[in-house]
Order: structure tokens, then sequence, then C-alpha cells
């Protein structure tokens, strides 16, 4: 496709502790862009609970990316 492909592993996983490694994949599969649910404190979220990061996972999860990023050859931001 011409148009940019963008990822939602939050809902694709369904569960916080797998969202890092399908973002990872997702990443290694060349999409554009990811969705990633975040929340300061995800046990008092209204909806999604079960899915979300709070700030120091997805902090880690980032840099993770952008490591993955520079071994891809890819910009992350």
């Amino acid at each position: 496709t011409n148009l940019p492909v963008f990822a939602d592993p939050s809902h694709a996983m369904g569960y916080a502790y797998g969202v890092a490694d399908l973002a990872r994949a997702c990443m290694a599969m060349g999409v554009d862009g990811l969705v990633i649910e975040v929340h300061p404190n995800p046990s008092q979220a209204q909806s999604d609970k079960n899915q979300q990061l709070n700030h120091d996972q997805f902090t880690h999860l980032h840099r993770s990316l952008v490591d993955l990023g520079t071994a891809l050859k890819r910009n992350t931001i």
C-alpha cells in the first residue's frame, strides 16, 4: 500500500505483559507506527486496564524501540 501502516499491539495482545514484545515484532516487520495504551495507574483506568502500560513500562519499551530502530536503520520518535 502507499499508505502508512499502523499496528495496535495493546489491543492485539489484550494484556500488558505481551505488548512490548509484540510492538518490537511489529516494528521489525516494518510498520510505520504503533498505537500503545499508557496510563499512570493502569489498574484505575476506565477501560482496557489489562492491556495498558504504566509510564515506566512505556519508557522502557520506547528505549528498546529506539535501539531496534537504530539496528534497522529506521527513525524512531
